[in-house]
């Protein structure tokens, strides 16, 4: 008999930004992602797009991505063929809204959205709507500083409620923030946020971020006004900071690591800023400006579940010249783990980390999970007869599931699981398209080049496996 329940939501993962492409199609405005390039040039607009986004680039992978916009359907026949329960996606902001600040929604983004959710519930996928997944409207960003303004709580919240009016009968699972803490490791795609050096960073981040909680329980409001059977989520970039040795200093500053990742996590699903957050505001030089009933606003609309995404784990020195070997494989900056293999891209592999953030998330709140990200971005390669032998990809899921099995096991309730791009898409942080993340294949390269035909790896029918046993058979 399964540990794992029934109606558990197995699934995959996918994004507006990094999978629709059709970036000017039907009225859709700019996102934050349609001015960043592929590869190392990505690096500057990324992280210091004061000075990157004047440039103009040769490439622009979000232009045209894996075109899911005109592929969709062909796509969810695909998901559903693998078994799919459930499909995390997100709504384009830029596509309803093309400024972001704009009183009436675009009706041609509606319609396409429409179509997305009929295709759906024709194969019996439930939606997993993640509302802001990196993709601030580019106006907002240039003109108000992305979040950093308040006039964003309104916009967002305008956008907010069109869809839970439209979809709040068909989409019971929502996410009002993609990865909010990522605000603090990527500020531009995180909040739209353009910073510049001489500016108070920590000061934008915070006031930006407080701005994005109080958004985020005004939708919580709504959303329960208009069906009170809907269920809303917050999400974290999750990974258990480890101390990089027993020593009582190494694990406080493991400890101040993992409270910097769940603040904006404890504001959602406590209703307060944390204890801590006294003492650590007042070291960071910040002052947030809130406005009379912003408290009571997350006092009382806090939310239902929790979803996070998990790629690795961290570890953290006490001793300042240790910590200066910190690699950046990733947004996370880490020490080098040496028990932890690493992907080709220098994320450090480590299942049994998420048997532990599991346990350690599910203590601290007390609410059911939802693991929405977790995944391998490889090299894949096309043989000759049309295959893809991605059994590094197969053997990685398969000793991550079997730990978030564990934590089922230990007493952690789990709604679902839906594994980051499940259809190769481009990469968040390089813009690539040769880091693949998915049971299928896309047949397109770093420079756009391709016949955007999709091709199912043998992971699709390991994962086929794995969801019709209801995860009892991981074996590869």
């Amino acid at each position: 008999m399964s540990i794992l329940k029934n109606n558990f939501l197995w699934g995959g993962a996918i994004a507006a930004n990094q999978s629709e492409g059709a970036y000017n199609v039907n009225g859709k405005g700019l996102s934050l992602v349609d001015l960043l390039p592929a590869g190392e040039d990505r690096k500057e607009p990324l992280f210091n797009p004061s000075i990157g986004l004047n440039k103009k680039f040769d490439f622009y992978p979000s232009h045209e991505s894996i075109d899911f916009y005109h592929h969709y359907e062909e796509d969810i026949k695909l998901f559903s063929e693998m078994g799919f329960k459930a499909l995390r996606l997100s709504i384009s902001w830029p596509r309803l809204f093309p400024n972001g600040d704009e009183i009436e929604p675009n009706q041609e983004g509606l319609e396409f959205y429409d179509k997305i959710f009929d295709t759906l519930e024709k194969y019996n996928i439930e939606p997993i709507v993640t509302i802001n997944h990196f993709d601030t409207p580019y106006n907002l960003a240039e003109k108000l500083n992305g979040w950093y303004d308040r006039k964003l709580i309104e916009y967002y919240v305008r956008y907010a409620t069109v869809l839970f009016k439209r979809y709040g009968q068909r989409v019971k699972y929502w996410i009002t923030h993609n990865e909010i803490n990522m605000i603090l490791h990527i500020p531009y795609i995180g909040g739209g946020l353009i910073i510049k050096d001489s500016d108070d960073k920590n000061q934008i981040m915070y006031q930006a971020a407080h701005h994005q909680l109080v958004a985020s329980s005004l939708a919580t409001k709504i959303a329960k006004e208009i069906n009170p059977e809907i269920q809303i989520g917050c999400m974290l970039a999750a990974g258990e900071v480890y101390p990089n040795t027993c020593h009582p200093d190494d694990v406080m500053a493991a400890l101040s690591k993992n409270r910097e990742q769940y603040i904006f996590i404890d504001v959602q699903a406590r209703g307060e800023y944390p204890s801590y957050s006294k003492r650590m505001f007042k070291e960071l030089g910040v002052n947030l400006e809130k406005q009379s009933g912003d408290d009571e606003i997350l006092k009382t609309y806090t939310v239902d579940f929790i979803s996070f995404s998990y790629y690795s784990s961290r570890l953290e020195s006490g001793d300042t010249e240790i910590n200066q070997n910190k690699g950046n494989a990733n947004a996370f900056a880490s020490l080098k783990n040496p028990y932890l293999e690493a992907s080709n891209w220098g994320w450090q592999i480590d299942p049994v980390g998420l048997r532990v953030t599991l346990n350690q998330i599910y203590d601290r709140y007390q609410k059911p999970l939802f693991i929405v990200e977790n995944g391998l971005g490889e090299i894949d390669e096309v043989n000759n007869d049309n295959t893809i032998n991605d059994r590094y990809r197969i053997k990685y899921l398969s000793e991550h599931l079997n730990q978030m099995i564990e934590a089922v096991k230990d007493g952690v309730p789990l709604i679902g699981y839906t594994s980051w791009g499940c259809i190769d898409i481009v990469s968040a942080g390089s813009g690539e398209m040769k880091k693949r993340y998915g049971f299928i294949y896309v047949d397109r390269d770093n420079q756009g080049n391709g016949t955007l035909n999709r091709i199912r790896k043998d992971s699709f029918y390991w994962y086929q496996k794995v969801i019709k046993t209801n995860g009892e058979d991981l074996s590869f």
